[in-house]
């Protein structure tokens, strides 16, 4: 295979696996139970952990910025800031579990990998929804008052935005990466021939 070939096929893997990202995107659903219902599951960085693993963690990046170009145009209803964060989470998330299984190319290696990378993708979900995406959200949605309330109702004893993140937001950002990850582990061998352009 060339490496004008090799390219292409890479190339056209990622914009396929995009496509698959912005369509979980859309299919996203509240957990009211655990977190404010406008906080939503969705495992759409599935496709971008598979391309972070087959093609490495540059084309997984890729995958996650492309899932949200299409799903700004397609299906935003936040200003662009919503695919704004999730593209930085989620860039985080492949980025670290695709560069560290990049030098460790073990089975053990790819579970610690993308145990590391939703780890990250979590604690990073803290400042980043901190200081970009909800500033926004209560600029546009009535303050950050309403916001709070809608954490205190399932917590009252949480204070602040800040302790909101960490005791909310930060283990379902987590939960939310182990799924992916579970997932991927799951279907990523029955792929791989796709993934790494083998008959």
């Amino acid at each position: 295979m060339t490496k004008t070939h090799d390219r292409v096929r890479k190339l056209t893997v990622t914009a396929m696996l995009a496509a698959v990202g912005c369509v979980l995107m859309m299919l996203d659903f509240p957990l009211p139970m655990l977190i404010p219902s406008f906080v939503k599951m969705d495992v759409s960085e599935l496709p971008a952990l598979l391309a972070s693993f087959s093609l490495g963690p540059v084309y997984g990046i890729l995958v996650c910025l492309l899932k949200n170009v299409l799903a700004a145009i397609f299906h935003g209803s936040t200003g662009g800031i919503g695919e704004v964060c999730n593209f930085l989470m989620g860039a985080v998330f492949v980025g670290v579990a695709g560069w560290i299984y990049q030098h460790h190319k073990t089975r053990k290696a790819a579970a610690l990998a993308s145990l590391a990378g939703a780890a990250a993708m979590a604690v990073a979900s803290v400042p980043i929804n901190y200081f970009l995406s909800y500033p926004v959200y209560a600029a546009m949605f009535g303050g950050i008052d309403l916001i709070l309330e809608a954490y205190q109702a399932i917590n009252p004893n949480v204070d602040g935005l800040l302790g909101c993140l960490i005791v909310f937001n930060l283990p379902f950002t987590l939960f939310k990466g182990i799924i992916d990850a579970v997932l991927c582990f799951l279907i990523y061998k029955p792929l791989s021939p796709i993934l790494h352009g083998r008959r």
